[in-house]
């Protein structure tokens, strides 16, 4: 702390007002937690929001703790940079805090690192007071029906991984060659994956989506997208910003059934706000009548939602090697508002579609055999990001919650995690009096088994190259979506 309680940043000069009020220890802290009496040390496994954000707070509320974040790839952010749609670069702005984080002195990133393989948490945990499980959901749900692993199905988190340029997806090669696409979900997501479908090609070629996945779009015969629900139009869980930009996309023509809205102007009064609104939008848009334009203006390409249908099998062609639709069940619900439940009615239909998209949500996996995990949840089990049954292990966002909510919900539940942590170093629960190793412990393991880590300034290099190869095309930047070259321009 410097004169008149101010805390001064190395080098000398004190921080703004604004930045020493986050410094101050918070309620029932004792002052302590801004000196650097006690170093303790904290590894948070995961790079993507939930990682940066509960580094974030610990280093703003304990002025000696030190933070070490690991990522298995090299390229930091997760689900910023290969989730978020490439025409919402506004979302992205969160990458400048989480870059201000990582520069902090007392801050370093570690990618290239696959906590598991490269790295047990048993071994994390020898080197650290606190490790902190933020990993996410690096899988998918599964629809766990006939035809799903048939050619042109394919899961939501890998379509989005295609064209957002995450290595593991780069050879997905989706068959463009149908004219109808049904995407499962009713989503922010799913909504995601038909605007990019149906996007017009000059829109998206000022955004950073891959240049292989533009090629690919360009000959794109999609014309039509249709977005399946098993619930109503009240169950809906995309949001009235993502409908919006549907409706108002350039090329393309809402198509809603005014019959799937009857009464529900009705059932909304009372429902909350952003519900009301929501609802009352969908409405609008199946009651306006198309504007009369002669015919070789029409609208080339739809999108529309259908409700109340439950997928029971994808159809193969005639020589069994594609689909070639979905059959589904009519649905009658049970119940009102989120608890309602899709009740099959006995009746089935048939939809012709030669893309099937499953964007029925994310899934966490287990990351080690000496973490707790719930396989029926998808999630560590945990109280208040504390891990269950082991001290001084702790876990944030999707992988402590489930796969659910926007990047400010996964603000508040790192900072929430982090809470626990700064409390359980106040309270003695994390014995700082016996110092520990940190990263120096886990780099002579990793030298030892040939894993070579990737720094923050690394990134920085890769960073560069990326926005200059996009310079070159007009575009933010041209992700580099090869692991290998990614390696090869850092020197790895």
């Amino acid at each position: 702390m410097g004169p008149g309680g101010a805390c001064w940043r190395r080098g000398g000069g004190p921080l703004s007002p604004l930045t020493s009020s986050l410094c101050l220890p918070l309620p029932g802290f004792r002052r302590w937690l801004c000196s650097a009496a006690a170093a303790p040390r904290v590894c948070v496994v995961g790079s993507g929001p939930a990682g940066f954000y509960t580094a974030q707070h610990i280093l703003k509320h304990h002025g000696g703790a030190q933070v070490d974040i690991y990522e298995k790839l090299p390229v930091p952010f997760g689900l910023v940079r290969f989730g978020v749609a490439p025409d919402h670069p506004e979302v992205k702005n969160v990458i400048n805090t989480f870059t201000q984080t990582a520069r902090s002195g007392r801050c370093a990133y570690h990618g290239n690192v696959t906590i598991g393989r490269d790295v047990t948490v048993a071994e994390l945990q020898q080197a650290y007071h606190a490790v902190v499980l933020s990993y996410g959901a690096e899988d998918n749900r599964v629809l766990g029906i006939p035809g799903e692993n048939l050619s042109g199905v394919h899961s939501a988190r890998a379509f989005v991984g295609w064209y957002n340029g995450l290595p593991e997806n780069q050879d997905l090669n989706p068959d463009l060659s149908c004219e109808t696409a049904l995407i499962l979900g009713h989503g922010n997501v799913a909504l995601d994956i038909a605007r990019i479908l149906l996007s017009p090609l000059q829109l998206l070629r000022k955004t950073d989506i891959t240049d292989g996945s533009l090629a690919a779009l360009a000959c794109s015969k999609v014309k039509r997208v249709w977005l399946v629900g098993r619930r109503g139009p009240l169950q809906v869980a995309f949001t009235i910003k993502e409908l919006r930009e549907m409706i108002n996309l350039p090329g393309a023509r809402p198509v809603l059934n005014p019959a799937d809205f009857t009464g529900l102007e009705d059932a909304v009064k009372d429902a909350p706000r952003p519900r009301k609104r929501l609802t009352e939008l969908m409405i609008k848009t199946a009651l306006e009548k198309p504007l009369e334009k002669p015919l070789e203006t029409v609208s080339p390409r739809e999108w529309g939602l259908k409700f109340q249908r439950s997928p029971q099998e994808v159809l193969p062609t005639a020589d069994g090697s594609r689909a070639r639709g979905v059959r589904m069940a009519l649905t009658r619900l049970e119940g009102s508002g989120d608890s309602a439940k899709a009740i099959p009615t006995g009746d089935m239909e048939e939809l012709e579609c030669g893309l099937v998209v499953s964007s029925i949500g994310y899934r966490s996996l287990p990351l080690d055999p000496a973490v707790p995990f719930d396989t029926q949840r998808g999630i560590i089990p945990n109280s208040s990001g504390r891990v269950e049954g082991v001290p001084g292990l702790y876990c944030s966002g999707w992988v402590k919650r489930g796969p659910t909510g926007v990047i400010i919900t996964t603000m508040n539940d790192s900072f929430d995690t982090a809470q626990s942590v700064l409390e359980d170093l106040q309270g003695g629960v994390l014995d700082v009096s016996t110092s520990r190793e940190g990263f120096g412990a886990m780099e002579s393991i990793l030298r030892s088994r040939g894993v070579r880590p990737v720094s923050f300034s690394d990134w920085e290099k890769i960073d560069a190259a990326e926005v200059a190869r996009g310079k070159a095309a007009g575009k933010p930047r041209e992700k580099i979506v090869d692991l290998q070259e990614m390696l090869r321009i850092i020197g790895h």
